[in-house]
């Protein structure tokens, strides 16, 4: 499995390949699930859950999920919907290619 910046800032794949935008790697990188979505950056902050979520750790993912819900007024209750809604699942690759 890739590392988790890589994954958060993966913004697609060519077949076995995550693409993976560099400079938001570099500026947000380091930072945590809720920290990601108190800077509005959700789809990483969604991403970052569900690689917590992958590892074992559920606490990541609750916390988004009620955060996401107040700011946007929904009422999504699993992983599922909301890997849906941002287009993120975890994937089987082979190879990084970072840009920026």
């Amino acid at each position: 499995m890739i590392s988790r910046e890589d994954f958060v800032f993966t913004i697609g794949y060519d077949g076995a390949t995550a693409i993976v935008d560099g400079r938001a790697k570099k500026e947000y990188g380091k930072l945590g699930t809720m920290a990601l979505a108190g800077k509005g950056l959700y789809r990483a902050a969604f991403a970052s859950a569900l690689r917590a979520l992958a590892d074992g750790a559920d606490a990541d993912m609750k916390a988004f999920i009620a955060f996401f819900n107040e700011k946007a007024g929904t009422a999504y209750t699993t992983a599922e919907e909301l890997s849906r809604l941002f287009g993120v699942s975890i994937e089987t690759v082979s190879r990084v290619l970072v840009l920026g």
